[in-house]
């Protein structure tokens, strides 16, 4: 019941969707040991652009494809956000690709306020819930790990919260604070994969990504340098402490609406 993640932080070309996808295919390839799940940052394709009527695709395009080539190819599931135009909206849309072509998607809920992205984006309305190895993984975007109740893990809904992200340098105390929190908070393991380098709005990024325990330990975490991060999570050391601390079971019940 172990899961294997790769984690791909990387520099990515501003607004190149084709030199994006040919940089992240090599890197894939390079992946040491076989993954369950590959986890792309976000807006893997572009950078973070305002720019969506210049880039966005429609489903089943180039990124849809090559993203179930990748996942077929290596036998995992694949995710990361990339940009999406639907029925005359464009969204920064995570896809969770399996390898057996199987795929879901997840909208950014929490759009961006002080970058203007909520006036170029649509937001998403729904979280999704996807299942790996009976591993029960929700995987969110960038801005909405600022947002707990979104992410609030009710009854257990799931047992590992991914963060896809570009998130620049300057607020990078908030992004390793908050991973660690909402781990705590949720009982749950927690995944951050940010890019690295300098984007075409003069935005650094420090990397960061992430891999951090039930117990808000971090397991892993790497800084500015272009890399294939990789981690097994343990399913049982995981399910032993939810017995052992199961505060779930005094949370407070809400729905969304």
């Amino acid at each position: 019941m172990d899961l294997r993640v790769a984690l791909v932080q990387t520099s990515l070309y501003w607004e190149s969707p084709t030199a994006n996808l040919a940089m992240l295919e090599e890197k894939i390839a390079a992946i040491e040991q076989p993954a369950d799940l590959i986890v792309l940052p976000e807006m893997f394709t572009t950078g973070f652009t305002m720019k969506p009527e210049t880039v966005a695709e429609p489903m089943n395009f180039t990124t849809f494809k090559w993203m179930r080539q990748m996942a077929a190819q290596t036998g995992a599931v694949v995710t990361g956000s990339y940009v999406v135009k639907e029925n005359g909206n464009y969204f920064n849309r995570l896809l969770w690709m399996q390898p057996d072509g199987e795929f879901d998607s997840y909208d950014k809920r929490h759009l961006f306020r002080m970058g203007k992205e909520h006036e170029h984006y649509a937001a998403g309305e729904r979280r999704i819930i996807k299942e790996i190895k009976g591993w029960r993984v929700c995987p969110l975007i960038c801005y909405d790990l600022r947002f707990p109740v979104w992410a609030r893990n009710q009854q257990l809904e799931y047992d590992l919260l991914v963060y896809v992200a570009n998130w620049p340098a300057v607020r990078r105390q908030i992004w390793n604070t908050l991973l660690q929190a909402r781990s705590i908070e949720n009982l749950s393991y927690v995944v951050g994969v940010n890019r690295v380098g300098e984007d075409g709005n003069k935005l650094f990024y420090a990397g960061d990504s992430a891999f951090v325990d039930f117990k808000g330990e971090l397991l892993s975490r790497r800084n500015a340098n272009e890399m294939i991060i990789e981690q097994t999570l343990d399913y049982e050391a995981l399910q032993a402490f939810r017995e052992r601390f199961p505060a779930y079971l005094d949370a407070d019940r809400f729905e969304i609406r």
